[in-house]
């Protein structure tokens, strides 16, 4: 009977195969990497807007792949003079950052032959909304902290969970955007 060997290429939903054939192209080519990723928003009234996303920049040329735009609302609690039309801008800051965490956890397990049965975060942002309703100077627009718990499990020992929580952490490009900041150009359009 012949000696059959059996790879596994999807781990954690993710194709593992596909993946590492990614980083060896952006390797040898890494103007492939440049990507400009876009939204558009329009309000609709009080404090709801609506952003479409759909087309980006990517390896070299347009992205068509998507067929549909994605279609995401936002707007304000009742307290903070809204309709709840959606998460507020915060909030959905907090959503990226999970969900940015999460997905660059996930790769990095399936990268390295971890299968995750569970992952869960929660996180909290502390505000004091006094700066962005022009209240007080003294406090900041923003939050003021940012907590992250994530719950993970899987086949691999608590330490190397722990450790693929703290690369996430490192690699991930909304937690860089948040910690680091990023220059932001306004412009009005004629």
């Amino acid at each position: 009977m012949a000696d059959v060997t059996v790879r596994e290429t999807i781990r954690n939903g993710v194709d593992t195969e596909q993946l590492f054939g990614t980083l060896d192209l952006l390797k040898q080519q890494p103007e492939l990497a440049r990507f400009t990723f876009r939204a558009r928003n329009e309000w609709l009234g009080g404090s709801h807007n609506r952003s479409t996303i759909k087309d980006f920049y990517a390896a070299g040329g347009e992205d068509t792949s998507r067929e549909q735009a994605f279609a995401v609302d936002a707007g304000e609690p009742a307290i903070l003079l809204g309709t709840d039309t959606g998460p507020n801008p915060a909030e959905y800051l907090l959503h990226a950052l999970a969900a940015c965490l999460t997905t660059t956890l996930v790769y990095i397990a399936a990268a390295r032959g971890v299968r995750l049965t569970r992952v869960e975060s929660v996180l909290e942002g502390d505000m004091d909304v006094q700066g962005a309703l022009g209240l007080s100077d003294e406090h900041r627009n923003g939050f003021e902290r940012i907590r992250v718990t994530f719950r993970v499990e899987g086949d691999a020992p608590k330490e190397t969970l722990v450790a693929l929580v703290a690369r996430a952490q490192q690699r991930s490009a909304v937690f860089d955007l948040v910690t680091n900041g990023v220059p932001v150009g306004i412009q009005v359009a004629p």
